[in-house]
């Protein structure tokens, strides 16, 4: 269609749903229109509490070594040769261990396709990022290291649009956090910050983005040493709106069970919705693990329990938002 630049929005994201086998070289294979292989791998156990397991293309490609991050905690990048084996041409491949792979245990497996690993220098910041980046997909997923003194930085990204939405991790220092910043957090978001691993309200704090707005080539950060220490490794995930494909966005609840509808102008197939002023959990929807609505089935991204269930907190996902239940 001519709304949208993406004719096949599987070829730059999936959800796959599986059963684990307990054994080595357990290939997960995703099965949209177009093969897809992850860059970006988000998996969690829907059966057990386990971590949400978070991996990326660009860190092997920086290290040599697979490694991933725990959504749920404030733990340092980490390898496990018993965990990811692979990213393949159309999925991944685990070995053993029980976050992923465990005999028996159901899990779900979300995938974001970015540039295939392949990362450039950006120089539009005030220090060198490594950026792997996908325009067409508006996500991006950006390293780099702190320096002496902290001191406010400006991250390029290279969107080429203002990002919408992203979570900042120190890869090195266990006590920090994941810092979260999205457009409608507040009227001024740039002055306010969330945390991934908390369901912790948004936050008044400048020393987190330093109370200015990104811009089409840079992300501004402060002057909080979550976000630059001397000699620290750092991630950040980013995304913009694509029409079409993405949305990012806010809405009003009305604590009834005919719901608000939220326009997207797509069917969004992932929805992950946090509420901003009081203290409640990261919950995230799919149209996989269920299939039909109402979409029941939900997972807190901040803590390791699996699926929950029940008649408060669901979603319908319709041809062009979804309503809340």
């Amino acid at each position: 269609m001519a709304y949208t630049t993406i004719d096949d929005p599987s070829a730059f994201f999936q959800i796959a749903t599986y059963t684990g086998n307990g054994g080595s070289n357990h290939g997960i294979v995703n099965n949209g229109n177009s093969d897809l292989k992850p860059d970006i791998l988000w998996y969690k156990s829907r059966s057990h509490a386990t971590g949400h397991i978070l991996y990326d293309s660009s860190r092997a490609h920086d290290s040599g070594e697979t490694k991933f991050l725990t959504v749920n905690t404030t733990a340092i990048d980490k390898t496990d040769a018993q965990m990811l084996e692979s990213f393949d041409t159309n999925g991944f491949s685990l070995n053993t261990d029980t976050d992923g792979n465990g005999n028996g245990r159901t899990y779900v497996a979300w995938q974001w396709k970015v540039n295939g690993g392949t990362i450039a220098n950006n120089t539009d910041g005030d220090l060198t990022t490594s950026v792997q980046v996908n325009q067409t997909a508006g996500c991006s997923i950006i390293t780099y290291t702190g320096i002496d003194p902290i001191e406010p930085l400006d991250l390029g990204h290279g969107l080429g649009k203002v990002p919408e939405f992203w979570f900042i991790k120190s890869r090195q220092i266990a006590s920090k956090q994941w810092g979260v910043y999205h457009k409608n957090m507040n009227a001024t978001p740039q002055n306010y910050y969330m945390t991934l691993h908390t369901g912790n309200a948004a936050a008044a704090a400048s020393s987190w983005w330093r109370n200015e707005a990104p811009t089409t080539t840079v992300i501004k950060t402060g002057e909080q040493d979550d976000v630059n220490r001397a000699n620290s490794n750092y991630i950040c995930y980013a995304w913009t709106s694509i029409q079409g494909f993405s949305k990012f966005g806010s809405y009003v609840g009305n604590a009834s069970a005919d719901g608000p509808f939220v326009y997207t102008g797509f069917q969004p197939a992932w929805v992950m919705i946090k509420t901003v002023g009081t203290t409640d959990d990261w919950y995230i929807f799919d149209n996989k693990r269920e299939g039909y609505n109402p979409s029941v089935w939900r997972i807190r991204a901040n803590t390791t329990g699996g699926d929950t269930t029940g008649t408060d907190n669901t979603v319908d996902h319709l041809s062009n938002g979804f309503k809340l239940r």
